[in-house]
């Protein structure tokens, strides 16, 4: 009995020796485990703030890339505008330079007309000396040959529309001129320091009628009128260009 005693006090003690060691061992494993719970928290603390740094700069950078979105679109449709602009420019400009070669040729058609009229009126001139001779009473004003005669040269006593015989030799010979010129235009114009216009027209038709009838000239192409010759009496042949076409052809060419 009493060795059963000492026995059981040394197993008590062994056990409690043990117990104490297992303690200690699980406290120092709670506070491994503790320790690594504490590092593992800063750890997922760490990621947690890395995160809403993460989503910071993502949202950033959306924002950006928006912004930057919206200035390309903005740029490529200015860039579309002005593409269209400079398109419709260039257009305008191709138009405006073809009708500045329009009104060119134009311009060009009037210098080279007017041109015409000043040559015809020079071979007008050189044919009428030729034709009528050098003492034949034959003057040019603003590009109009002007053959004149007193009215008693066409008509006795310069009165009445008989036309004398010796006044068709003359007539005729400008007949030639006219008809040589076959652009040309002749006014025959009365004039009368009587005051009796009526009576210088039906003089000034007599010759037209004559001219027409008996030497072929184109009716569309003589004029007759009448007018107060002032203190000068004579009957005036003219012969110049269609200014009244050539100002309706300009007029008309400048509105096209």
């Amino acid at each position: 009995m009493m060795r059963i005693i000492p026995i059981t006090l040394l197993l008590l003690i062994g056990s409690f020796n043990i117990n104490a060691q297992r303690k200690s061992e699980l406290i120092e494993q709670n506070q491994e485990l503790k320790f690594q719970l504490d590092s593992i928290k800063r750890i997922i603390s760490d990621a947690k703030q890395k995160e809403k740094l993460a989503e910071l700069k993502a949202s950033e950078i959306q924002s950006q890339v928006s912004e930057l979105q919206d200035a390309n679109a903005t740029l490529l449709k200015n860039l579309n505008s002005f593409a269209a602009l400079s398109s419709q420019n260039s257009e305008n400009i191709n138009k405006t330079l073809a009708t500045l070669e329009i009104k060119e040729a134009q311009l060009k058609g009037i210098v080279n007309e007017v041109a015409g009229n000043d040559s015809t009126a020079l071979v007008v001139l050189t044919n009428a000396k030729q034709t009528l001779g050098e003492n034949a009473k034959v003057q040019v004003s603003n590009g109009t040959v002007i053959i004149s005669e007193k009215l008693d040269y066409y008509f006795a006593d310069g009165l009445g529309t008989k036309l004398l015989e010796s006044a068709k030799p003359l007539l005729e010979n400008i007949a030639k001129i006219a008809n040589a010129n076959p652009k040309t235009i002749i006014t025959i114009t009365g004039m009368s320091i009587t005051g009796e216009l009526d009576v210088a027209l039906d003089q000034a038709a007599t010759v037209a009628a004559l001219l027409i009838k008996d030497y072929g000239i184109n009716g569309e192409r003589i004029n007759a009128k009448g007018m107060d010759g002032g203190l000068k009496e004579s009957l005036q042949i003219r012969i110049h260009p269609n200014y009244e076409g050539f100002y309706e052809k300009s007029k008309n060419d400048m509105k096209n």
